[in-house]
């Protein structure tokens, strides 16, 4: 195997796991388990710390993967090479030769909230290939349900009317990770993206601004910071133009002595350091009528920040705060083997057993909370979230459009109180536990206990 490049493509997504979903695979073909149905949930158990909410996101890719999942000869011949399955038993390596993902998923569309112990998908299918999938699946949705959720709270906080962008691919965790990010937060409601790769693949046009570099270069060689202006505006000419290089004030007043002189017609300006309520305050003086962008290190809380102190700013680029920061971080736990419920009784991590559905009570468009039962209860006043989205390994529909899925953020997110939309949420919703998942909760715990 070449190891040079280490990039992913799909025929590698056999391999593209951790060690365990195999050893347990082999153990499972063993014990002959491998074949029994079984069913895993994902799901978190709490929210990062301040969120009142999640935004479900990356399902897109998980079925893609579960799609495309196989082990080729030549990828079998290595995992043997390895010497680590030397005692594994023989018809392993039959199911892997053979092996595709058949079962059935379940899951909430993207760009739905969710809470905390709410499945954001289920999948159905036997032991082995439930068990495989685990980490490919925690990896995507955990990543993207995170960049969504920042984008939608960052879109809650700066307006409907505000201009975002997301300029995150330089600090994002690895190139397909930037990738992903840029989906997401477009989903999750910013404007467009820098990822020239992202926008285009998504039918998106890329957004920027220019380098200080430009300006360094110019000004050193041959010109001036305004030599570079001109010459960034002679080929983009509805491109903001970055004016922090040296002395942000002084730029915009020689670009306001232009544009009074000269008539020249500004797309924006950008500001990427300094005290940003000062200087877009100063700039706006200067510049009226033009867009202003701030950038740097920016996320929800300074975008609120600078919103209460009076702050001139007509958009904003967010990059390191929207691709990293505190981790979703999402489980995936078997809940049922051959229609057995199972749970995890562990201290502070015990898990709700059975194949579970997610209700949800809309008041007259308004969020009014959620119950989490059995998927054979019916509740005909709630909404059920989770729906088929693949049958025997097939996906049941096509792929939903990013602006379907931007505008079910929107919604989703616009229909919850107040108290679960602000940035400091200290009282997030826990869904109700039915009596039907109740009961069979004590039943479980009883059985385990015996």
């Amino acid at each position: 195997m070449a190891a040079s490049a280490l990039t992913v493509t799909p025929a590698d997504y056999g391999l593209l796991t951790d060690l365990y979903q195999l050893t347990m695979a082999a153990c499972y073909v063993g014990e002959g388990l491998a074949l029994r149905p079984a069913s895993f949930e994902l799901f978190v158990r709490r929210l990062p710390q301040d969120f009142g909410y999640l935004v479900a996101m990356g399902l897109e890719q998980a079925l893609d993967y579960l799609e495309q999942l196989k082990f080729s000869p030549i990828q079998i011949a290595e995992l043997k090479a390895t010497g680590l399955f030397a005692h594994a038993p023989a018809a392993f390596w039959d199911v892997l030769e053979t092996g595709h993902f058949s079962g059935d998923v379940w899951a909430v569309p993207e760009g739905t909230v969710v809470f905390a112990h709410e499945p954001m998908l289920r999948i159905e299918a036997p032991l082995w290939q439930a068990q495989l999938v685990e980490t490919y699946l925690l990896n995507t949705l955990n990543y993207q349900t995170l960049i969504a959720t920042r984008a939608a709270r960052l879109r809650d906080v700066a307006g409907a009317a505000a201009t975002l962008l997301e300029f995150g691919t330089r600090r994002a965790f690895s190139p397909q990770a930037s990738v992903w990010a840029a989906r997401a937060a477009l989903a999750g409601g910013l404007d467009a993206t820098s990822n020239v790769l992202a926008a285009l693949q998504l039918g998106r046009k890329p957004s920027g601004t220019m380098a200080h570099a430009l300006v360094m270069a110019l000004a050193a060689l041959e010109g001036s910071e305004q030599d570079a202006f001109s010459a960034f505006h002679r080929y983009f000419p509805k491109a903001p133009l970055l004016i922090d290089t040296y002395d942000s004030e002084a730029a915009a007043a020689r670009l306001a002595e232009r544009m009074n002189t000269e008539g020249l017609e500004l797309g924006g300006v950008r500001l990427d350091s300094g005290d940003l309520v000062e200087l877009s305050k100063s700039v706006r003086s200067l510049l009226p009528g033009v867009p202003i962008f701030a950038s740097g290190d920016l996320d929800e809380y300074e975008v609120l920040r600078l919103q209460q102190a009076g702050a001139c700013i007509d958009g904003y680029g967010f990059g390191t705060k929207l691709v990293t920061g505190s981790p979703v971080n999402g489980v995936y736990k078997l809940v049922e083997i051959d229609s057995i419920p199972t749970l995890k009784g562990s201290s502070g991590k015990a898990t709700y057993p059975g194949r579970k559905q997610i209700f949800r009570h809309l008041e007259d468009g308004h969020f009014g909370g959620d119950r989490l039962g059995l998927c054979t209860e019916s509740h005909p006043t709630a909404q059920p979230l989770l729906q088929p989205v693949m049958k025997q390994g097939q996906r049941v529909a096509p792929s939903e459009s990013l602006e379907a899925i931007a505008h079910r953020t929107r919604a989703s997110v616009a229909a919850l109180p107040s108290t679960l939309r602000q940035i400091l949420c200290i009282d997030p919703h826990t869904p109700e536990i039915t009596p039907a998942l109740h009961r069979l909760t004590e039943e479980t715990q009883a059985k385990r206990r015996t």
